[in-house]
């Protein structure tokens, strides 16, 4: 099995690193990660810049690079011409943080998890549920190690992506774990005002999580209640449920050739 292992937060973050770790005596791994952290950046790629891509050594690595670009960069370069083999999987994270409900527009995690599908690859994304410089990731990387193991036995779908969230909690009081479906994740957009030394002004978002009601199967509230989450996430966003109501509302434009001025 031929596995690429990417990220959001950096070659050098602890995540990756801990996935690499026990992950290279089940597969051949390929790392190709950003030069830098990267969360927030969604699926954006690079296109008004070149992509510097460097060889790097990593320990129990079929072969390594780090990227000056964003998540997706990293997987779309990947497959699409640093590694000659076919790949089985693409393992994005582990993340340090969550990816829950609507996080996962932004996230660069699973961005990059969704490039893998869009080129064919089933994919994976991780994330620890915890921003703290204790963080141990261990036990996620044992988990994550369990999980390929148990759907690769019956195949992924290519179409979809699997969005994991582990509580950060001691092994022995995490509860089990939950098939779940996306939950609802806002924030407080807080734009504090601020001036440069030269007194222009510019503006740094912050703001903390608002707490909502959650449905009973949320990837948040099984992760709130100390449960594992697994989300399938497939990449086709149409809302089938409104195709039919839409066109008896635009009825009158879809049966004439002149739509307007």
């Amino acid at each position: 099995m031929r596995i690429l292992l990417t990220n959001d937060d950096g070659i050098h973050a602890r995540g990756i690193n801990a996935l690499l770790k026990e992950l290279c005596s089940m597969a051949e791994i390929y790392v190709v990660a950003p030069d830098r952290e990267r969360s927030g950046t969604g699926h954006s790629i690079t296109v008004f810049e070149p992509i510097k891509a460097s060889r790097v050594k990593l320990p129990g690595v079929k072969a390594g690079w780090v990227i000056a670009g964003t998540p997706v960069d990293c997987v779309k370069l990947a497959v699409a011409r640093l590694i000659r083999e076919e790949l089985d999987l693409v393992v994005s994270g582990i993340n340090h943080g969550p990816n829950l409900g609507t996080d996962v527009l932004y996230s660069g995690t699973v961005s990059a998890a969704a490039e893998g599908v869009i080129m064919g690859v089933p994919s994976i994304a991780v994330s620890l549920n915890s921003h703290s410089d204790k963080m141990d990731f261990d036990f996620a990387a044992r988990f994550v190690r369990k999980a390929i193991k148990t759907v690769m036995k019956k195949g992924m779908e290519k179409d979809t992506l699997l969005n994991i969230n582990i509580p950060f909690l001691p092994p022995q009081e995490i509860k089990g774990m939950r098939i779940s479906s996306l939950g609802v994740r806002n924030y407080n957009n807080l734009f504090e005002e601020r001036q440069d030394p030269r007194g222009n002004t510019y503006y740094w978002l912050g703001g903390g999580v608002v707490k909502e009601e959650q449905k009973e199967d949320s990837d948040v509230l099984a992760v709130q209640e100390g449960y594992i989450s697994i989300t399938p996430i497939h990449l086709d966003l149409t809302d089938y449920r409104l195709i039919e109501e839409y066109r008896k509302t635009f009825s009158e434009y879809l049966a004439k050739p002149d739509l307007g001025d």
